[in-house]
């Protein structure tokens, strides 16, 4: 029996390029510890099955089934099958809040829960290769319209019978208004996705949309779940997430060019994700590999 490919957080782009649209096709590597990233994540299963371990659930795909959920959520696939195949991209917020998704679907995922769906046919397949090579094909128009593509595809969940994981009444989550305030986040991530290496703030980030900031801060939060301070943070630690694996870079040179104010910030608020400080992360991978 062949080795398994093992997949290490920090080992790619994902959380190093946290406001990129980036496609992945192969055979899934389990993960030797949880991670999280600041984009939405879309899997389609090929072939196979793959096994999540999320927040506060676990799930199983099996071949033809489709998922969405919110990378900010520790996550870790820790078991898939030898045959297993998946597809997908990983969706910075600025795309996901550009969509016309079923009105409470956002805000769930932004809550933690996991979308799940079986309506998937032939041409699912053969799609999600073929945007997988158009966005690595260096052509920009390929790459556009691979993008334009898989966001339509993931439209079309609402036509479709779907689940959302773990099940609990729609009535616990607060139906709110995503497509009216759809407009105003995209502008929002738009600037956030731009600058947010840098010394900003909700102030900020209002102005940059043209919204009053007690409405930016209010209408953010209902959409996503998170504030802004939270989400600039969770870019900030998705950026800093890779650069902890680079041997010549040190916790405080990771602190300041991650956009932390101080390493007292980056320390707290990386342990408030990953339950151990930067330097433990560092120290517990690099033992893992």
């Amino acid at each position: 029996m062949r080795e398994r490919p093992v997949y290490h957080p920090g080992a790619s782009s994902v959380e190093g390029m946290p406001t990129s649209l980036q496609m992945f096709y192969n055979h899934p590597a389990t993960m030797t510890m949880p991670h999280w990233h600041a984009q939405v994540e879309v899997n389609y299963i090929i072939s196979g099955t793959v096994h999540y371990r999320m927040n506060d659930h676990a799930i199983r795909l099996n071949a033809g089934d489709m998922c969405l959920f919110w990378g900010g959520q520790p996550h870790q696939m820790d078991d898939s099958s030898d045959d297993a195949i998946y597809a997908g991209a990983h969706l910075p917020l600025v795309h996901f809040f550009r969509m016309h998704l079923p009105e409470t679907v956002p805000s769930q995922l932004m809550q933690g829960r996991t979308l799940v769906t079986s309506a998937t046919d032939a041409a699912d397949k053969e799609n999600f290769v073929r945007w997988f090579h158009y966005a690595r094909s260096g052509n920009p128009s390929k790459e556009a319209h691979a993008v334009s593509e898989l966001l339509l595809r993931i439209e079309r969940i609402c036509f479709e019978p779907y689940r959302m994981v773990p099940e609990k009444p729609v009535g616990a989550f607060e139906a709110s208004s995503i497509q009216q305030s759809a407009r105003a986040v995209s502008r929002m991530c738009d600037f956030i996705s731009a600058n947010f290496l840098e010394d900003i703030d909700s102030v900020d980030i209002a102005v940059s949309a043209n919204l009053h900031p007690k409405y930016a801060m209010s209408v953010f939060k209902k959409s996503t779940g998170m504030t802004l301070n939270n989400y600039v943070t969770l870019l900030r630690l998705s950026y800093a997430q890779a650069m902890l694996l680079r041997q010549e870079v040190n916790v405080l040179q990771v602190a300041m060019e991650s956009g932390f104010g101080s390493l007292s910030a980056f320390n707290k608020s990386f342990r408030n994700i990953a339950g151990m400080s930067p330097s433990d992360f560092r120290r517990d991978v690099k033992c893992r590999t």
